[in-house]
């Protein structure tokens, strides 16, 4: 059994049979997206997960928030020849971040608007669970938009004073109206206007579970089914749903497991860079 350990370009094929001959880039940490790439045909398994893998041979894992310190890696070639590896994952210490000032209302939601919620959040794990056979995230991402980083991937929130879940994005601070670009190509899955807690919402499909979500929009430019190529326009930052000023919160998932946007990145450009 092989052991392979972080963080960023694992060469796999020296000791593996050429069947399974692999090259994986990523950062193998909680929050981290991580790109396969092996013979077409072989098949790929994480843990007791089927991983898609494309005609090219590539495909992507994603490891959440809290995801254990260790992964399998289990790979089947069209031989019948498998072999298994383990991977070490990186854990991270979050912060606290405390928000003050919400409505009541936001913080624990009326009773009547219970079943509105309950709605909003199944189309969401619907989309989440699309695995389209496309290979977008391969590319290098960009922001969205341009300003200060105000919540950071996993940080513990406490709202006036009471705990709740963890923040699964980034909030990246912008005036009213800044435009909000794709980071990526993608397949728009959601465009809406009004959710309860994030308000204007645009979800992007980039292939093989990779979704990112882009939530307190002031202005929505695209409709559900549109392709969208990366750096162009999609929304602009606001502070609908619930939010205590203008900022984007930026969100990537790859299916159920919660990814940190910020580690696709280098350093945010200057503004007007």
């Amino acid at each position: 059994m092989i052991r392979v350990l972080a963080p960023v370009l694992l060469l796999l094929a020296l000791f593996l049979p050429h069947a399974q001959a692999q090259v994986l880039s990523g950062d193998l940490v909680q929050g981290g997206m991580v790109i396969g790439r092996t013979l077409p045909g072989t098949k790929v398994f994480l843990g007791d997960r089927a991983v898609s893998v494309a005609a090219s041979g590539v495909f992507v894992l994603g490891f959440g928030r809290d995801h254990p310190p260790t992964a399998k890696l289990r790979l089947l070639g069209e031989d019948g020849t498998a072999s298994e590896s383990v991977l070490d994952i990186r854990q991270r210490t979050y912060r606290t971040q405390r928000i003050d000032g919400l409505p009541p209302k936001m913080v624990t939601p009326p009773a009547e608007v219970l079943q509105r919620i309950r709605r909003e959040n199944g189309e969401i794990a619907r989309i989440r669970a699309v695995d389209t056979p496309v290979t977008y995230f391969e590319d290098k991402w960009i922001w969205p938009t341009i300003g200060p980083v105000t919540g950071v991937f996993g940080s513990q929130r406490i709202l006036n004073g009471k705990p709740r879940r963890p923040h699964f994005g980034i909030d990246i601070a912008a005036p009213r109206g800044t435009a909000v670009v794709a980071p990526r190509d993608g397949i728009v899955r959601l465009a809406e206007e009004d959710l309860y807690y994030t308000g204007g919402t645009i979800m992007l499909d980039h292939g093989h579970g990779i979704v990112s979500v882009y939530s307190h929009l002031s202005r929505i430019d695209v409709a559900v089914g549109d392709k969208v190529a990366v750096a162009s326009i999609i929304g602009a930052v606001g502070s609908t749903g619930r939010s205590t000023g203008a900022h984007l919160d930026w969100r990537i998932n790859w299916f159920d497991q919660r990814l940190d946007p910020a580690l696709l990145l280098t350093g945010m450009p200057a503004a007007g860079g």
